[in-house]
């Protein structure tokens, strides 16, 4: 569906488009008339997903390779975005893994990975995007989290740089605003996504806390369109953590103990999760 303030015909470009939020991300920004370049580490699946998204849009996508913790890549996918759909005008850092376990646990090089992408991924996109736009502008949305508010055990290493992601999108926002450039972070609840898979969230809160991809991607498309600094999805989620963030810190852990919240990222389905660290590995 078209969004009701978002002009079309920009071109787009959008990390970790092979799939999940990226490819929802995508199909939304076609349809809302854009030129859309994905950008993705898996160059096959992200060929074949542009090819599925311009038969079934009519659109106007590429499927280019990306490996966000390169800065060479990153520039060379700009490059060529460029080249093939014109200047751009949007770019979404979308790209990011979420292992979980105990941070102990964790491997050192899956904790640089995670900080190389998750993070150092938005800052180089954000710096290449941004110069860029500089005499034009345009806009960037930076995927984040609610896990990017709030604390989730299991998820150490992904809350610091959805936490990071945040903050660092709020600054930004500030500082680009005269030169016409917007920045908003965006932060999802629970997607059902492969990223989130075997979660042990409570059945309860599901229906509040957990959305699709296509929510995720209408409602960056809308934060193009609005220039708004920070989107959640679902909103009813992003308004109970806001208003949990104000109590103690200790009756607020021990609501999350009460509720589950803390076992959520903790006490997973185990095979679900092995193929997802699996896929990750390779």
């Amino acid at each position: 569906m078209k969004s009701h303030s978002y002009r079309g015909g920009q071109v787009v470009a959008i990390t970790g488009g092979a799939r999940g939020i990226g490819r929802a991300t995508g199909a939304a920004f076609l349809r809302a008339g854009a030129r859309v370049a994905l950008g993705d580490v898996d160059t096959t699946l992200v060929e074949k997903t542009a090819a599925e998204l311009a038969e079934v849009t009519g659109g106007v996508v590429c499927g280019l390779p990306l490996d966000v913790t390169d800065r060479t890549s990153f520039a060379r996918f700009l490059d060529t975005t460029e080249d093939r759909l014109g200047p751009l005008d949007v770019l979404v850092n979308n790209a990011g893994i979420m292992p979980t376990g105990c941070f102990t646990d964790e491997t050192d090089d899956m904790t640089d990975r995670m900080v190389a992408i998750n993070l150092c991924g938005v800052l180089s996109g954000s710096k290449l995007a941004a110069t860029r736009m500089a005499d034009r502008g345009g806009h960037i949305v930076n995927v984040a989290s609610l896990a990017g508010v709030s604390a989730f055990p299991g998820l150490a290493t992904y809350c610091a740089t959805k936490h990071a992601v945040v903050g660092f999108s709020e600054t930004l926002h500030l500082e680009l605003a005269a030169n016409g450039i917007g920045v908003t972070a965006v932060l999802p609840g629970v997607v059902h996504t492969e990223l989130s898979a075997g979660h042990g969230a409570p059945k309860w809160i599901r229906p509040i806390a957990e959305v699709e991809p296509e929510e995720v991607a209408t409602a960056i498309v809308d934060a193009v369109g609005g220039r708004r600094a920070k989107v959640s999805v679902p909103r009813a989620l992003g308004t109970m953590i806001k208003i949990a963030s104000g109590l103690p810190d200790g009756v607020r852990h021990r609501i999350s103990h009460a509720a589950h919240f803390d076992t959520a990222f903790t006490d997973v389905d185990p095979a679900v999760r092995e193929a997802y660290h699996r896929r990750l590995r390779r």
